[in-house]
């Protein structure tokens, strides 16, 4: 009974609806598959279909065991109340059902569940986790709708035919008995009799239409209320997915078969309304159910069809859309115009009534609701509203700006064709946080994943929890990460328990973190240990800089990605020199790193880390030609040799210049390699074009400086303290070729950056020699094996 135990833990979570469509209550109760779960999982019902009548005699044999079962569940049971609602069950099971028939149900329920659990192992936020046939749109219901009210109607038009039919009846049985004959022809008693009795019949029959007609009305208003309930549903369930998008949950934006739907379902309400008032005699409680009804639908409809950003700046464009799902049944003659406020938590809170005080000054703020013809789309479009200045609520404790949720409020007064009274609509966007400056980005965004990922369907504004399981946690970052960088490729295991070991401070840690439960304050308001960012932050530059510069890399499994150092020396430490891994930077933000195997001084093995390489470094100069140029690196773990697998990320050497110009490339080198190259004359290495001739020390002369960021040892070291650093270069054949205005330069090189101090750990700044880039210093990290 294993995928009960499954499906008996997503059941609190899911709509009653669901439930029922599930496990329906008059062919297949829940109860039913509650108490048989192990004797249902245990026998096989793929095999069944209606088709295939064989298969009778063994479906026979299923259903009769399972109504032997459910009674003798049921008389073993201690409970009164249960034992006498499962006798009951097995009987209606009895009478109800044929055995091939219940076998190709419960077929169909296994299925129905099995979806929904694999859906929920991707996405462990239950609510999105309807199957299909189950969260689909009830349009058959919808159809069967509308079957009963043509039955109204030719119950009616019956009755009609029927009181035409008796009054001219009456009409011929008063003239018989009256004191003159008609025509002269006199008529036997026999005669009017028969007429009579014929009145007394058409009576009986009209009164016998009349009740049909309120009960199949009465039938119609109850079908209606439920499938205008499901409609709503339906409606919040596409915003939801539509809210749940923003973390990379996958969500259908069509709204024309939800658009269908709300006009057949006002379609429906209008005739029956028309049918109420051709009965001639109220029925007000029929009446009122109908008025309320319509009034909800009328009010439900208007949808934010696209969101305004949810982070949005101070002073800065956007563009929001709503729509009107009976945009084709609105009144013509005045237009409406829709109208836009900033809301904040609190007034988000108080929906019924229109936001009297104005927390933030909206331009272009107004729109008419527009109506397309040919996409049959009635929708107001707001193209360049603009936030002009925000009033900030008082804030709790530690609490920021980026912190505080507001709204945008939709409003406006509208008429439907066939209604008197006008009704005012009102709609609410998600969530938005609205920041002054561009540093607030990732802090505000961060506000906007928590709130996405964890709120619950029909909060109060906009309430989130504190602390949320780590399960869910991991798999909203899966999702955003997936969804950004736009690849099928998930983070695994590895990357999983990292995570958790970073944002929870436990590097030592090896067990299951699925139930631990992470903060807020963890995700993005508490700096990681020895750090000067937060986890969202680390996380989100990671990100950032795989969708722009690794998406390829990625979604090929080249990159390792998120790996401890302990894990790294644990697989790392047996591979040969030259194995290398790709993983990013646990100390930089948007850093990819190569650790790699090789050799010691004394002919052992060590692990050591090139400096992360940012966005910046990669613009310059590609990860893949960076690998190839790194001659200490030689296969790719576990054992893939690199040029095989990074070939196709090479560049193609350039055609040599035109004009006579002695062509430059880019080269990156690490470590010692870098440093040997400090001692090469400088009569042997040709310049680079914007540093000709120019060394920034002595222990570097003959290395011409390139944006280029390369990587040496902490224990290499310059005369003057320097970082090493690799540079484009040239080997030239002649040395006598280096005019004198360089050697010159090369000689003094008090000439070059005479203010520059001799310290240990100075970043260069190139950007006053190159106006190109900023030097940084390289860092690389070595330990023993």
């Amino acid at each position: 009974m294993t995928q009960w135990l499954h499906m008996s833990h997503m059941l609190p979570f899911l709509p009653d609806q669901t439930i029922n469509n599930l496990y329906p209550p008059t062919t297949f109760p829940i109860e039913v598959r509650h108490f048989l779960a192990e004797w249902i999982e245990s026998q096989r019902w793929e095999d069944f279909t209606l088709e295939n009548v064989e298969q009778e005699s063994q479906a026979r044999v299923l259903f009769d065991q399972a109504i032997s079962t459910l009674q003798t569940i049921a008389q073993q049971n201690s409970s009164v109340v249960d034992r006498m609602k499962l006798m009951q069950i097995s009987k209606k099971l009895a009478v109800c059902h044929q055995p091939l028939e219940f076998a190709v149900m419960v077929k169909n329920i296994l299925r129905n569940e099995n979806a929904m659990i694999n859906m929920q192992a991707q996405t462990p936020n239950i609510q999105h986790c309807t199957p299909p046939e189950v969260s689909s749109p009830s349009m058959q219901d919808v159809d069967h709708l509308v079957l009963k009210v043509l039955d109204i109607q030719n119950t009616r038009q019956t009755m009609h035919q029927l009181q035409e039919e008796l009054n001219w009846e009456k009409h011929n049985c008063e003239a018989f008995q009256g004191p003159h004959q008609h025509n002269g022809l006199d008529k036997t008693m026999a005669e009017i009799q028969k007429v009579q009795s014929k009145i007394q019949q058409l009576d009986f029959n009209l009164n016998s239409m009349a009740k049909k007609r309120f009960q199949l009305l009465k039938e119609c208003v109850d079908c209606l209320d439920q499938c205008q309930s499901r409609f709503i549903s339906r409606l919040k369930l596409w915003r939801w997915e539509q809210h749940k998008a923003t973390i990379g949950h996958p969500f259908d934006d069509n709204l024309n078969p939800l658009q269908t739907w709300c006009e057949q379902l006002l379609g429906v309400n209008g005739k029956l309304r028309q049918e109420l008032m051709l009965i001639g005699e109220p029925i007000p409680e029929l009446q009122e159910r109908l008025r309320q009804l319509l009034q909800v639908l009328i009010q439900s409809s208007l949808v934010v069809e696209k969101q305004p950003p949810q982070v949005i700046k101070t002073q800065s464009k956007f563009s929001t859309t709503v729509r009107y799902l009976l945009g084709e049944k609105i009144a013509p003659g005045k237009p409406v115009v829709l109208k836009a406020q900033i809301i904040n938590e609190s007034q988000a809170r108080n929906q019924g009534s229109i936001p009297g005080d104005t927390v933030g000054e909206l331009l272009n703020n107004t729109a008419i609701l527009e109506h397309n013809t040919a996409s049959k789309n009635t929708c107001a479009t707001f193209r360049n509203m603009s936030i002009k200045k925000i009033k900030r609520a008082d804030r709790k404790g530690t609490e920021s700006v980026t912190e505080e949720k507001f709204a945008l409020f939709f409003s406006t007064e509208i008429t439907i064709t066939g209604c008197d009274t006008p009704y005012r609509i009102q709609m609410i966007s998600l969530p938005l946080v609205v920041i002054v400056h561009g540093s607030q980005d990732n802090n505000a965004l961060a506000t906007i994943i928590w709130d996405c990922a964890f709120c619950e369907p029909d909060r109060v504004p906009f309430v989130v929890p504190e602390y949320v399981p780590w399960r869910m946690m991991y798999s909203t970052l899966n999702s955003k990460f997936t969804s950004e960088v736009q690849t099928k490729h998930h983070l695994d295991k590895c990357n999983q328990h990292f995570l958790a070991q970073k944002i929870f401070d436990k590097p030592d840690y090896n067990g299951d973190f699925s139930n631990m439960m992470v903060s807020w304050a963890q995700f993005n308001k508490e700096v990681l240990p020895g750090r000067m960012f937060t986890f969202w932050q680390w996380f989100e530059g990671a990100m950032e800089l795989t969708k722009k510069h690794l998406k390829t890399y990625w979604s090929e499994k080249l990159i390792f990605g998120f790996i401890g150092k302990q894990h790294l020396h644990l697989i790392l430490k047996d591979k040969p020199n030259g194995t290398f891994l790709l993983r990013f930077s646990d100390s930089e933000i948007g850093g990819i790193t190569i650790a790699y195997v090789s050799t010691t001084d004394n002919g052992g093995l060590k692990i050591q880390n090139i400096q992360p390489f940012a966005k910046r470094d990669l613009e310059i100069r590609s990860l893949g030609d960076r690998i190839r140029d790194i001659s200490e690196i030689t296969h790719l773990y576990p054992n893939r040799p690199k040029h095989d697998v990074f070939q196709k990320f090479y560049t193609e050497p350039q055609a040599s210049p035109t004009g006579g110009y002695i062509p430059v490339s880019l080269h990156t080198k690490v470590g010692t390699e870098a440093a040997s190259t400090s001692h090469l004359s400088p009569s042997t290495v040709c310049p680079s074009p914007s540093m000709a001739g120019v060394c920034p020390s002595p222990s570097m002369a003959g290395v011409c400086p390139s944006p280029s960021m390369t990587v040496v040892s902490e224990n290499s070291s310059s005369a003057l303290g320097y970082p090493l650093n690799q540079f484009p270069q040239q080997q030239c054949d002649q040395p006598e070729a280096i005019p004198p205005d360089i050697m010159d330069v090369v000689a003094s090189p008090e000439g070059f950056l005479p203010e520059l101090s001799t310290g240990n750990n100075m970043d260069l700044d190139i950007e006053s020699l190159l106006q190109v880039n900023t030097w940084r210093e390289a860092d690389i990290y070595a330990s023993d094996m």
